[in-house]
């Protein structure tokens, strides 16, 4: 559906679009993941995808909030640097409505609660021609253990992955946070969403096989 969606784009036949979703259980492994990152034990209910994204292994399930930003990077800045701060901006701006206070590490990926350091959101992206698919990652409600259990999530050894609930000590839905993570997005890209009619989605079903 990205490849779909970002073909579109930079045709021009749609606007700038962003997914913001949740998978099954899957582990996507990045351009730069290494020989013996992933080691899933027999019998774990889990996809394994490569995926064109740069960075290494991550984590995704049900409990995740997945934004997936397919835009005209050409409309905001061409710039790649400036494209992830936003991206780690919009996850912080997320995680402020819920009063919690984030971070980036230097020499780290993604964004971060401390002290101690633990990983909350994971950041990677493609360009092609400016267009940009995949995006970030934010843990939500779900069981942080496969990051570290079935692989050696974003290459990071020895570092604790976390949750909103975790940190909140109460249950929390994808949909109670996806409004807030749609006007983080709004207010750091400059951009008003509108829901992308069906009619749209129906032409890019050829596309997608």
């Amino acid at each position: 559906m990205q490849h779909a969606l970002a073909a579109a784009v930079a045709e021009g036949t749609l606007p700038d679009t962003v997914l913001l979703l949740e998978h099954p259980p899957t582990i996507t492994l990045g351009r730069r993941t290494e020989e013996g990152e992933v080691h899933v034990p027999d019998g774990a209910e889990v996809d394994v995808v490569e995926v064109d994204r740069g960075g290494k292994s991550t984590y995704h399930a049900p409990g995740q909030l997945v934004c997936y930003p397919i835009l005209d990077l050409a409309r905001h800045g061409q710039d790649v640097k400036k494209y992830c701060r936003d991206l780690e901006e919009v996850v912080a701006k997320t995680l402020a409505a819920f009063s919690l206070e984030s971070t980036t590490i230097e020499g780290l990926t993604g964004v971060w609660l401390t002290s101690p350091p633990r990983k909350i959101a994971s950041i990677g992206i493609h360009l092609s021609k400016w267009v940009s698919t995949h995006g970030y990652a934010l843990n939500v409600d779900l069981d942080p253990a496969p990051f570290t259990d079935w692989i050696t999530a974003c290459g990071l050894d020895g570092y604790a992955f976390t949750s909103m609930a975790r940190e909140l000590g109460r249950p929390l839905a994808v949909a109670d946070v996806r409004p807030a993570a749609a006007q983080a997005f709004a207010d750091v890209f400059g951009v008003t969403f509108e829901e992308l009619p069906t009619a749209s989605m129906a032409q890019l079903t050829p596309a997608l096989g």
